[in-house]
Order: C-alpha cells, then structure tokens, then sequence
C-alpha cells in the first residue's frame, strides 16, 4: 500500500537529481520514505537518494518496492504548475500508479522491478579530504571547464581547494580558499574526473548553497546534499580518471 500527496515543484526537483544518471530505477517504499540506489549503464557513477516521509504533505506506506521509468514521470511533470499538489496511489494488484496533478489524472503503468538492473553496493570509502561550499561555485568552473576540454581536475593544495581543466592549448583553473569555503578538511586530494557526468551532477547540486565534496588521491569524488527542504538527501559517487604519467 502507498498513497502519498506532496508539492508536485519539490518532487520534481527531487526525481531529476536521480535522472541526471539512469532513466529507469527501483523505488524502495517505506513507512519511513523512499530510497533509490542506482548505478548508471556504464558503470562510472552511482546515486543514492533518500526522501524522508515527512517531505509528503500526507504519507501512507508498506514496505514494497516498484519500478518507474523516470522520464514518463518527468514528462508528467511538464504540465505541473509551481504551486500545485501532486496524489498518488499505488493499485498493487495492477501493478499502476494513479496520479493527479493540476486537474488532471494519469494512470501510470509501472515497471517489473526485477527487469531493472540491481541496485549497486555502495563502497564505504574513508576519503582524506573534505570541502563544503555553495552549489553555484561548482556549476561556475563546470561550466569554464567544458569550454577547452572533458575532463577536470578536483584537488586540494594547503587551504585550498582548486577545479581545474586544460585543453591542447588553454587551461582555467578556479581556487576557492578557506575563508571562502563554508568548510574544508584538508588532506592528500588531487583526482580527475569526466566532464559528461560532472555537468549532469552539478545541475541539481547548483540549487544547494551547501554542496559537500569529499576527495582522495585518484579515488572516486563523493557529492552530496539535502534536497526537499532538508527532508530528503542524495548522494554521488563518481570514479576518477586515471592519469597517464
């Protein structure tokens, strides 16, 4: 069983953060909330999403779990206006979603959970470097970065922590310092990463103004922050790029 009503503009935002990696995913349905755990087709980046229920202006679950093609939903959301309600409920027997929004009803057909890829085992990595700052600051020297070339350097130098990307010919480079920073813990970080799956991550991390970055030394790069008003949290693991001596 699951009937949900929240603000269709906070569940918009909170699906996209999961299909900037992966097109379909399986949805864990609790008491508590919603979980996604998802890696996408080509095995370089993992999302894990968490939705508390008190994001939901009325929540009602079982633990079940289902299968939602994530464009269908945001196709959905298209006709959505800032201001109105989203309803759900799930009809276990059909195996369909009944959704109304903004006077209209859809009846959505779900996917076979099975037919979806598992979910991943995320790593407990223990990674020596940590920096908290404002979304914005990241999608800036993305945005710099993508002009000259399709990868980028993240790293720490002393009490600074640098973006960096280099072309044939061109480089930019954006240093932001401690002061700058809402935090950072320094340590032993410097590891280049895709530009492709960079750029995806740090749309939804730009409408954060607290966005944590943790690093190491050619390890994957951990991206997180809350989202739906801080009832709701997710999650990106990304793998480096190994540099060629």
């Amino acid at each position: 069983m699951f009937k949900a009503t929240i603000d269709a503009d906070i569940l918009k935002t909170s699906i996209e953060t999961l299909s900037v990696l992966v097109d379909e995913a399986r949805f864990r349905i609790s008491p508590e909330g919603i979980t996604v755990r998802a890696v996408d087709p080509a095995n370089v980046a993992m999302v894990s999403f968490e939705l508390g229920s008190d994001a939901f202006d009325e929540y009602s679950a079982d633990d079940c779990e289902i299968g939602l093609d994530l464009s269908k939903i945001n196709d959905i959301f298209g006709v959505a206006g800032k201001e109105d309600k989203l309803s759900m409920e799930l009809d276990e027997m059909s195996q369909k979603m009944s959704l109304h929004i903004g006077g209209l009803s859809y009846t959505l057909a779900l996917l076979d959970p099975s037919t979806i890829r598992a979910e991943p085992r995320i790593p407990q990595l223990e990674l020596p470097a940590e920096v908290v700052l404002n979304g914005k600051d990241l999608l800036k020297a993305v945005k710099a970065a993508e002009k000259i070339s399709d990868h980028m350097l993240l790293g720490i130098e002393d009490d600074t922590f640098y973006m960096e990307a280099e072309g044939d010919t061109d480089r930019v480079r954006l240093d932001i310092t401690r002061d700058q920073l809402i935090d950072l813990k320094a340590g032993d970080a410097r590891s280049l990463f895709s530009l492709d799956y960079l750029s995806d991550i740090v749309k939804p991390a730009s409408r954060s103004n607290e966005v944590t970055v943790e690093l190491g030394k050619d390890f994957p790069v951990k991206i997180g922050f809350t989202i739906a008003n801080g009832t709701g949290r997710i999650g990106y693991l990304l793998a480096p790029r190994i540099e060629s001596d």
